[in-house]
């Protein structure tokens, strides 16, 4: 059961919220009715842009796209995941942070591998068991390599369709995405405008993604022709 309660805060602050466009009181009148538009009355209360949902754990009203983390005992606006690594979420704020992170590891990691490559090349002539340490560097270094590059990638896809890890994997279970097909990305605004608002746009205050009407879910549907492509469609 959904009530209204006091604006959504965070352990080490407030957090100012508001709504970007306007998306309440949509007019469906003259157009038959769909999948996507019950879909999208669904979602929102009568009157209202927003999907109302309060946190049963930290009792406050939780915005779309944030999902309270039992680890760290709070709700992460755009929650990615938990990382282990860090001991902390990745979300809103620090998404952009743990990219770079992968980045920068893996460039240490290649750049590594190349240095052990050259040393056992200039050392070629020489017994290879007296090299035995370096060589089992390098193959646990490449298994890193391995690792480190395909999470870049994936992160790297997500960043480009502007998803998050958590929606990817648990999609079915999520209510605002539950029903809508898998190659389509609500949340998408383009490739170029997805990567600007992922590393340019930092604010303190948290705006509201608004699901997309009936009309731009069907949009995004439709399959890409070339046409599209060479207007940019996809950006």
């Amino acid at each position: 059961m959904f009530k209204q309660r006091q604006p959504a805060s965070s352990q080490n602050g407030s957090l100012n919220v508001v709504i970007e466009g306007s998306q309440s009181g949509r007019n469906f009148q003259g157009s038959n009715p769909s999948s996507w538009t019950k879909l999208v009355m669904d979602m929102y209360p009568p009157g209202t842009s927003i999907r109302s949902c309060t946190c049963s754990y930290c009792n406050v009203e939780q915005p779309p796209r944030a999902k309270h983390c039992h680890d760290c005992d709070k709700c992460v606006l755009q929650f990615d995941h938990h990382c282990l690594w860090l001991g902390s979420c990745v979300g809103q704020d620090n998404h952009c942070k743990f990219w770079w992170y992968i980045c920068e590891e893996t460039a240490l990691c290649l750049w590594t591998g190349i240095l052990y490559i050259m040393y056992l090349k200039a050392n070629i002539s020489r017994a290879w068991w007296k090299d035995a340490i370096m060589i089992l560097l390098l193959i646990a270094l490449s298994i890193v390599i391995i690792f480190l590059l395909l999470l870049l990638l994936f992160h790297s896809y997500l960043v480009l369709t502007n998803q998050t890890t958590y929606e990817l994997v648990r999609r079915r279970r999520i209510p605002y995405l539950r029903r809508i097909p898998e190659r389509v990305y609500p949340f998408s605004k383009g490739i170029c405008r997805n990567l600007y608002n992922f590393c340019c746009v930092r604010s303190s205050i948290y705006s509201l993604e608004p699901l997309p009407s009936s009309q731009e879910l069907e949009e995004k549907a439709r399959p890409y022709t070339c046409l599209d492509i060479l207007a940019c469609r996809c950006c």
